[in-house]
């Protein structure tokens, strides 16, 4: 074996120095350094060189190189190349950590992918990796790594809150009370990137028809997880009966806003308390009393941001409380109008139910924890499912939703706020 020994090889002309030919072996002995520092290294298998990063809707990638992508702004589909040798190798990672907001799709291009054809594989995962070597044509590309790299520097924010339990329902016929609205809570606390935030949205108490019995009183919202002060929201309380001759169903059920007192002939019921359990600060207000004497009036409920009404007055329900945690003014939590003697009362601003004389009481609205209405005629109206709302700010909206809340980028005095809205159970992974 011949040997060679020089101190430095360079080119006799141009930049480029070949060794050997196609085929030919290059060993370095073990125990030898092959010191590449500072230098770029193409075209090693495993080793891909890594290109600027794309924000673009559309890649093609190359085999050989790995690219960062950042979907902050939009998804992105790459195309795979349409040939492809084995041993190839193409990394892809989550730049931005969002692909959980806008996913990575994998445009195969007639080449297998895990042994297939079809789907394209999306990617959707924060902070995940994907690497894909060509193996050959039956398994085609196969990811060698496809996880999530776990974020050890964490960031924190700030959320604000608003949580409202479901409006309290109420008796059917003859001079029922209405159902206080759904407590109100609203908050601002900081959350921490990739802990998980457990969503809890209260439903609305029953309606009833028979007017001995009291509405049945709504169940309570909430937000809760590791870091957080857990924020409860209690049901409305159920409004309360005529109930006559006997007179246990005719006050109000206590709640985030109490249920108003039945009417009666002698002995009329008086409002549930609000703000039970008690929190601080107030999440609602007492339901009215009931009226005796002619005409028997029920109370209206009590709302977020007022007392409902007595039964010697209107019967209104009380109104409920503005909030502008979806970056416009919204009011919730309003309590139902009690029922009277040729006389209704309304329901209070903030969806609760207004009372009727016929048919049924109009319920509490939907996902505004409103109590219902009474009547004095079929079945008392049921209370209004609650709502848990989120406010973060859309550089740290991590896309990581259970539950299918409703999204909306872009909102708030800056437009650079995102609203998610829970009308149902569940998670929020920060």
């Amino acid at each position: 074996m011949s040997e060679v020994k020089v101190n430095k090889i360079s080119p006799r002309s141009g930049t480029d120095v070949t060794l050997g030919d196609s085929g030919d072996t290059f060993d370095v002995p073990s125990g030898a350094t092959l010191d590449v520092t500072g230098a770029t290294v193409t075209g090693l298998a495993g080793l891909p060189t890594w290109q600027s990063v794309t924000t673009g809707a559309t890649l093609t990638a190359v085999a050989g190189r790995g690219y960062p992508i950042d979907t902050t702004s939009n998804a992105c589909t790459v195309t795979l190349p349409a040939s492809a040798s084995v041993g190839d190798v193409i990394v892809f990672t989550d730049y931005a950590r969002k692909f959980a907001v806008n996913a990575l799709t994998i445009n195969q291009n007639s080449l297998n992918y895990q042994g297939n054809s079809s789907p394209n594989p999306v990617y959707d995962t924060k902070g995940e990796t994907v690497c894909i070597v060509y193996m050959d044509a039956t398994k085609g590309w196969i990811p060698t790594n496809d996880g999530a790299v776990a974020n050890e520097v964490p960031q924190t924010y700030s959320a604000d809150m608003l949580i409202v339990g479901g409006g309290g329902g109420c008796s059917g016929g003859e001079y029922g009370g209405g159902g206080g609205a759904g407590g109100f809570r609203t908050s601002t606390q900081t959350l921490t990137e990739d802990l998980v935030y457990t969503v809890t949205v209260g439903d609305g108490g029953a309606g009833v028809s028979s007017s001995s019995q009291k509405g049945g009183s709504g169940s309570i919202s909430s937000i809760s997880g590791t870091g957080l002060t857990t924020i409860t929201s209690a049901g409305g309380g159920g409004g309360g009966a005529y109930d006559h001759p006997a007179d246990t169903n005719r006050d109000g059920a206590d709640g985030g806003s109490g249920g108003g007192g039945g009417g009666h002939d002698t002995a009329p019921g008086a409002g549930g308390s609000g703000n039970t359990p008690s929190t601080s600060p107030s999440q609602g207000n007492d339901g009215g009393d009931g009226q005796s004497g002619t005409p028997y009036q029920g109370a209206g409920g009590g709302g977020a941001g007022a007392v409902g009404a007595d039964g010697s007055g209107t019967g209104n329900g009380g109104n409920g409380s503005a909030s502008t945690v979806t970056g416009s003014s919204v009011t919730y939590a309003g309590g139902g109008g009690g029922s009277g003697s040729g006389v209704v009362g309304s329901g209070g601003t903030g969806g609760g139910g207004d009372a009727t004389l016929t048919g049924d009481g109009d319920n509490g609205t939907v996902n505004l924890g409103g109590g219902g209405g009474a009547t004095q005629g079929d079945d008392g109206g049921s209370g209004g499912k609650g709502v848990v709302i989120l406010n973060v700010p859309d550089a740290y909206y991590s896309g990581a939703v259970t539950g299918s809340p409703t999204v909306t980028t872009g909102q708030g005095a800056g437009s650079d706020e995102t609203v998610i809205k829970f009308t149902g159970d569940g998670t929020y992974t920060a």
